[in-house]
């Protein structure tokens, strides 16, 4: 291969990787791998919408450009291009056969509807009974509302390729079921029918992706990723707001949940990383490390917020730390994609009902007609104990993360 095709299909791997979810860090790692394997020094740019590659061979220096927009999260894509990566660097692909293989690979399908609908109902099902969900009609009417919304998710994929038609659409949908169970006495002030089917939806990768990348000073792409992660927030509260408002339903700016045994906190919280990992699609060998490790942290976020007295921030940090020790050496050691098993882990505590009720919050206060000095504090205390559970999560995952990536390239560089 010329040294053009070879740094296009650097260049290739990296998209493949930068849209479909994985961590900037790790995207690059692979890139500059397959680059010195393929006798590149490669030089990956990344940033929002695009990839610029410098890549260098003897005394020519190669720039190319590729649109890459990274909305996408499909940790099947990521392990199946890490793993050919590791094919290229054994012997056991050939360069030519490997653009054949990624370009397959960019086209693989994301889970079937059936089973995207089954993780759906089952990931908001047990979202609501982590939060305390008292009633079995309560908990079959909003796994029904996250299924009939995953189905009209993948409907309009079908016709548009809006990053936030999907999500808008669904929070409706919910908001309006939420309203009709409050109107017939289906629903308390929790509001749980209508918040559960949006809080699978909220972009929680994205959240953590960015933190890391601001961790790491790449604070173009970190903030962009952030900001994209805020606007689809955004929607989502603006659809479930306006499906309650239709029928003459609100959010109240209440307490976001009940407190549950830690049996039962447990149980739910594995199957909602499953359900989490089958929206990632990711793959099913990789699912057991995921939903052990988060059962674990959950059971230990469960102990900090009911036997400790922490508050909830502390919580996140405490079991996201967790996750990182564990799963940070065992993503290394077993070249798996650490987003696919790390975010899935944590991402069912992410706060997206704190960032509902704060929305609600505002919007009474806008309208003004029950402005209190309550309902201030209350939407205010949501948003910062919101932001401060997101910036715990990030470091509880990003410093074992860094700190073992470092030991690791250390060993590296001593062998050799």
């Amino acid at each position: 291969m010329s040294p053009q095709d070879r740094s296009d299909l650097v260049l290739a791997f990296a998209r493949v990787l930068h849209v479909n979810g994985e961590s900037t860090g790790e995207t690059l790692a692979a890139a500059e791998r397959l680059g010195n394997h393929l006798d590149l020094r490669v030089r990956i740019i990344p940033r929002w919408g695009e990839l610029q590659l410098d890549a260098g061979d003897g005394g020519a220096r190669l720039v190319s450009v590729e649109a890459a927009d990274p909305t996408g999260v499909d940790m099947d894509r990521v392990a199946s291009t890490v793993r050919a990566i590791d094919q290229v660097a054994a012997g056991r692909l050939a360069p030519p056969a490997a653009l054949e293989a990624i370009r397959a690979i960019s086209r693989a399908p994301p889970a079937p509807t059936w089973l995207f609908t089954l993780a759906a109902a089952a990931g908001a099902a047990a979202l609501s009974v982590i939060f305390g969900v008292q009633h079995p009609a309560a908990v079959a009417l909003i796994a029904s509302s996250a299924a009939i919304g995953a189905v009209l998710r993948r409907a309009l994929a079908q016709y548009t390729t809006n990053p936030f038609l999907q999500p808008l659409s669904a929070a409706l949908l919910a908001g309006m079921i939420g309203a009709l169970a409050v109107r017939y006495q289906l629903s308390s002030s929790l509001r749980l029918v209508a918040v559960c089917p949006c809080m699978i939806l909220v972009p929680g990768p994205h959240v953590l992706n960015g933190m890391m990348d601001l961790a790491t000073v790449r604070v173009h792409l970190g903030a962009s990723r952030l900001i994209y992660a805020g606007l689809v927030i955004l929607v989502i509260s603006a659809g479930l707001l306006l499906g309650l408002g239709v029928l003459g339903g609100s959010l109240p700016v209440d307490a976001p949940g009940r407190p549950v045994p830690l049996w039962l906190d447990v149980i739910a919280a594995g199957v909602a990383v499953a359900a989490y990992s089958i929206f990632f699609s990711t793959p099913l060998r990789m699912l057991g490390w995921p939903v052990a490790v988060g059962m674990l942290a959950h059971a230990l976020r469960w102990w900090t917020l009911a036997v400790v007295g922490a508050d909830a921030a502390t919580g996140a940090f405490v079991a996201c730390l967790l996750v990182g020790l564990v799963l940070a050496p065992v993503a290394r050691r077993r070249h798996m994609p650490f987003a696919a098993i790390g975010f899935a882990s944590v991402v069912s505590m992410m706060p997206g009902v704190l960032f509902f009720r704060m929305a609600s919050g505002l919007l009474q206060l806008a309208n003004g007609s029950n402005t209190t000095l309550e309902l201030l504090g209350a939407t205010i205390a949501d948003g910062v104990t919101a932001l401060n559970v997101i910036l715990a999560m990030s470091f509880g995952l990003i410093i074992p993360k860094i700190a073992v990536d470092r030991l690791g390239d250390g060993a590296l560089r001593a062998k050799s």
